[in-house]
């Protein structure tokens, strides 16, 4: 298992095409809020809270990205996370990304995004897609979240 230290660069024009896209899909618009938000956690090593993203863009005011993140989960360009802390974390949908897993602290509620090797994830998915046929469940994808102590609140 390796731990991502950066999400791969995606702030480009592909990016905004398919932000863009899911958008209309759902009578929404591209708005240049939205574009900021996408570009602020496109460069994001780990899903992040309001908070830390209304630090990473202080143009951005929180009544409006509340609902600008509403808008963006509900187009499937961004995933909230529900860890055990007091905010939820939002990162880029995985589709825009790469497929990954989360280890999520219990105590200090800090999420860390992971990339497991590809044989094991063969694996896994192998293993899921078994469970769900056994289940008359037709698989769509997985997610797995780890939860545990980090290593700064295990010091």
């Amino acid at each position: 298992m390796t731990t991502e230290t950066s999400r791969p660069s995606t702030a480009g024009d592909e990016l905004h095409r398919s932000a863009e896209g899911r958008l209309a899909a759902r009578e929404q618009r591209y708005t240049s809020n939205r574009r900021t938000i996408v570009e602020a956690l496109a460069v994001t090593a780990n899903p992040v809270t309001m908070p830390e993203l209304l630090r990473l863009r202080p143009d951005l005011t929180q009544s409006s990205t509340y609902r600008n993140l509403a808008a963006l989960e509900d187009a499937e360009v961004v995933r909230r996370i529900v860890g055990s802390g007091e905010h939820a974390h939002y990162e880029l949908a995985e589709h825009l990304t790469e497929h990954h897993h989360h280890l999520v602290c219990v105590l200090c509620g800090s999420i860390l995004d992971v990339t497991l090797d590809r044989r094991l994830e063969r694996r896994l998915d192998r293993t899921f897609d078994g469970v769900a046929t056994d289940h008359g469940f037709a698989l769509d994808g997985h997610s797995i979240e780890l939860f545990g102590r980090c290593a700064t609140c295990r010091s």
